[in-house]
């Protein structure tokens, strides 16, 4: 018990590091949460420092959300810790402790905890934000669907309750971060990738 516990915090603690600001920090660029969109997640470090800069924000929230939840598994945790492990590491990106609870909405997380809990889920699921990435160069708009469909991606391969209890959680919490995009999906406002 006292174990499982210790996993979930790490995974709350390590999800709590602000890539996009320690990133940005790094190489001397504004802080993302007062720029741009005013999200600090790689989307926002691109329009504000470059592909660089966005290319390690992404690689650092998605192994923020992958290292905990592949420290579960090889401690011998099971799918419901890992499950849980993977909410808390997806709840420290969206509300960290060291930067004031004031995070990102969590897609890159996500994908790393999915490709921490059950790879070809992890895969599938960057497979489908990638086709509608490239068909309608709506970052947000491809993740909502990929990340609407992962419950039915891990029903299919690997039925596990705990798994698709927690995906449909963070999906929730990942739609709720992205309200302000919706609105501007259905006013056909939002912004296209590479777009500013």
């Amino acid at each position: 018990m006292t174990m499982n516990l210790l996993l979930i915090l790490a995974g709350y603690l390590l999800g709590s590091l602000s890539s996009a600001i320690i990133t940005c920090r790094l190489l001397g660029l504004p802080d993302p949460r007062g720029q741009g969109s005013g999200n600090p997640g790689a989307t926002n470090v691109l329009r504000i420092g470059g592909k660089k800069a966005a290319a390690i924000t992404l690689i650092g929230d998605m192994l923020k959300g992958l290292l905990p939840v592949l420290a579960a598994k090889g401690l011998g945790a099971d799918l419901s810790i890992q499950a849980a492990v993977a909410v808390a590491a997806f709840l420290g990106h969206l509300y960290p402790v060291f930067f004031g609870f004031r995070g990102g909405k969590g897609v890159a997380t996500a994908l790393g905890v999915l490709l921490g809990l059950h790879w070809p889920v992890g895969l599938l699921t960057i497979a489908t934000w990638l086709v509608i990435a490239k068909v309608f160069k709506i970052s947000s708009l491809a993740a909502l669907l990929a990340i609407l469909v992962t419950p039915l991606y891990i029903w299919w391969l690997i039925p596990e309750q705990s798994l698709i209890v927690a995906m449909l959680f963070m999906g929730t919490l990942l739609f709720w971060r992205h309200r302000s995009n919706i609105k501007g999906l259905l006013a056909g406002s939002e912004g296209k990738i590479g777009g500013g």
